[in-house]
């Protein structure tokens, strides 16, 4: 597990992370998500060594991280970092021989990888011809090729089409499931909510939610429920406790004062005719993300 505990970071007089802290727990996605500026990058440098903190403290399962414990790491930035006029194939293996792998193993393992992120009829172009979202893909097999124990993704969907989308995190899940620890950041946040197992949202340089996905979202859930009958809801809106949201005949989304005004509800919808649903609403992640900012 890696973990961050009350990092700092200034520039000048200008404070940029304040008590930064949270967790990347190994055979799990965590998404990082904040608005620009709000740190994210900063704090991914951090960990990786790249920029020295003021305070706090960065740990690999209990023990301050070296730099023995980050060669095992593998790192995408956001800026592209690739050599254009090499070869994709020669490339990664270039990459990999730097991580130790013989000849033959490098080529293997790049093979493999590239070809897992749907590049297999790519080996032999240069760099610069691909097109973005395949530059990305390039780039994010550079950071995997090593089968690091820790991941961390500076915006690893940028530039990829939906298709792309899910095969990155497909390859992504893949290595979770095989026990590496995966950070994550991205401005997209349905891509996150989708993928992500745990959550960490900075604003302003400091930490404003962290936690796992669903937990989360249980939080910050307002008494919020839909219903789907059989029969008009219209008497909705003249329930004591209730604001009707959304509605259409039998459907109604619907808040609630209290929990025994959802129950209330629920036994007039049964009794008015058939209830095909009722179950609370979650919010979604750019709910949550737009409430813990303000």
């Amino acid at each position: 597990m890696l973990e961050l505990t009350g990092i700092t970071k200034s520039y000048g007089g200008r404070r940029v992370l304040d008590d930064v802290g949270f967790r990347v727990t190994k055979g799990r996605l965590t998404g990082f998500v904040g608005g620009n500026g709000a740190g994210k990058t900063t704090t991914m440098r951090i960990v990786l060594g790249v920029l020295a903190r003021d305070g706090g403290e960065v740990t690999l399962n209990g023990a301050s991280v070296t730099a023995a414990d980050r060669r095992r790491f593998g790192y995408m930035p956001e800026e592209r970092g690739l050599y254009p006029r090499m070869r994709v194939l020669e490339h990664i293996v270039y990459l990999a021989r730097l991580h130790g792998f013989s000849k033959a193993d490098a080529t293997t393992r790049a093979t493999a990888l590239l070809e897992e992120l749907g590049l297999g009829e790519r080996l032999g172009d240069n760099i610069e011809t691909l097109s973005l979202g395949n530059q990305q893909r390039a780039q994010i097999a550079a950071a995997l090729v090593h089968d690091p124990q820790v991941l961390i993704l500076d915006e690893p969907f940028s530039g990829l089409d939906p298709i792309a989308v899910d095969v990155v995190a497909g390859v992504l899940q893949a290595r979770a499931a095989d026990g590496a620890a995966v950070l994550f950041s991205s401005h997209q946040l349905d891509v996150v909510e989708r993928l992500c197992d745990d959550l960490v949202i900075i604003a302003g340089g400091t930490i404003r939610a962290t936690g796992d996905r669903e937990s989360l979202r249980a939080q910050h859930a307002q008494r919020r429920f839909e219903l789907v009958s059989a029969g008009d809801a219209g008497w909705l809106r003249d329930e004591p406790g209730v604001e009707v949201v959304d509605f259409d005949g039998g459907y109604a989304v619907f808040d609630v004062d209290t929990d025994e005004t959802a129950q209330r509800v629920l036994r007039r919808a049964v009794a008015a005719g058939d209830v095909a649903s009722f179950a609370p609403r979650h919010p979604s992640l750019a709910q949550i993300f737009k409430e813990v900012i303000q």
